[in-house]
């Protein structure tokens, strides 16, 4: 059984708040699951009075110790409270405009060239 430590959505309608869920990877996201060790509440202010995140840090690394491996999401918040390491994404080619973009802007370069050299 792979265990995943997820996000699992509770909250109402355009009002989000996620519990922190150990659960088996195979079951839904807002499904069973094994214990809560969590939460986080995305409405609140970064810099507020109360924290966005609560986790319970030993449990949390009880459960890495068994197997459990968390999500992208948790996975940075636990890399900023010092839990675990997350290694930086690089994707160059995520910045670079698609083929029309591509043709538009040489297009446009080339006229912009010919209005210069007439005037």
């Amino acid at each position: 059984m792979s265990l995943k430590i997820r996000l699992a959505r509770r909250g109402a309608k355009k009002r989000p708040f996620y519990a922190v869920v150990v659960a088996d990877s195979r079951s839904p996201r807002d499904g069973r699951f094994i214990e809560k060790v969590g939460t986080y509440d995305p409405m609140l202010a970064k810099d507020g009075d109360k924290p966005r995140w609560t986790v319970d840090l030993d449990a949390v690394k009880a459960w890495i110790a068994k197997g459990a491996t968390p999500t992208d999401r948790v996975l940075r918040h636990l890399a900023d409270q010092g839990v675990l390491a997350r290694e930086t994404r690089s994707n160059p080619q995520k910045a670079e405009p698609g083929k029309k973009a591509q043709e538009r802007a040489a297009e446009k370069a080339k006229k912009a060239a010919a209005a210069a050299e007439a005037a």
